[in-house]
């Protein structure tokens, strides 16, 4: 059986989602479409803590699916700005599971992302990437053994 390994970039697939169809990814259509491509052996969701109830219901919803969570605090600059980044933590993880799984699967639009899809299939593993269309980072697309689009069969209705 085909092992799988699943990255969630939260923030990413929240907002690329909301942003192009004005809804919320569907992360139990989502997980019933993995699993009938394979095993799952390690799903993770990265995401930013910001302290408020809606999100720990939401992160609990993603534990029972089966996901593990991974959070970082939500950093408010002086300047207004706002950090959260979960690249690089992503990044270290994909290349650990890389060494157990057969295909890496990737749920964001991120261009920075690139370079580790290119990474993770001199490897010898394939890297499944579902992003929003026109959202997602062409050289993303472009880097991923297979683009999935998320289109209204992952979206909530």
């Amino acid at each position: 059986m085909t092992k799988i390994a699943v990255l969630v970039d939260v923030q990413n697939v929240y907002y690329t989602t909301r942003d192009a169809y004005g809804k919320r990814f569907d992360y139990n259509a989502f997980w019933q479409r993995l699993n009938q491509s394979g095993t799952v052996i390690q799903a993770t969701a990265y995401a930013v803590d910001r302290g408020d109830e809606k999100q720990r219901q939401f992160q609990n919803i993603l534990r029972a699916i089966g996901f593990e969570i991974k959070l970082k605090p939500f950093i408010q600059r002086a300047d207004g700005s706002a950090k959260g980044d979960w690249d690089v933590g992503i990044t270290i993880d994909a290349l650990d599971y890389a060494e157990q799984a057969d295909i890496i699967v990737l749920v964001s639009g991120d261009g920075d992302f690139d370079l580790l899809a290119k990474k993770i299939q001199q490897k010898g593993k394939a890297v499944y990437v579902y992003g929003v269309p026109g959202l997602t980072a062409l050289s993303l697309m472009n880097a991923a053994t297979e683009f999935i689009p998320i289109e209204q069969n992952l979206l909530l209705q």
